[in-house]
């Protein structure tokens, strides 16, 4: 799901493996990381991942820096 806010586009990805605050930690650091990335919130409890960004994220990119953090991305919720 995606949806631009003031030029900023929100997209709520599905992480497996995330189980603890630790997790989600290391998801938002290495997502934090990519270019145009404002914010980013993880919630393990239901393995999802709000990225706000000022463009939209390749794909790849994200896929990168999940597997980076250790886990998987399951694609877009």
């Amino acid at each position: 799901m995606s949806a631009d806010t003031d030029t900023q586009i929100t997209t709520v990805y599905r992480v497996t493996g995330m189980t603890c605050g630790h997790c989600e930690g290391a998801v938002t650091a290495e997502l934090s990381g990519l270019a145009g990335v404002s914010s980013v919130k993880a919630v393990a409890a239901t393995g999802e991942v709000t990225v706000v960004s000022a463009a939209p994220l390749a794909e790849a990119d994200v896929r990168a820096a999940v597997d980076e953090a250790g886990y998987e991305l399951a694609g877009q919720a």
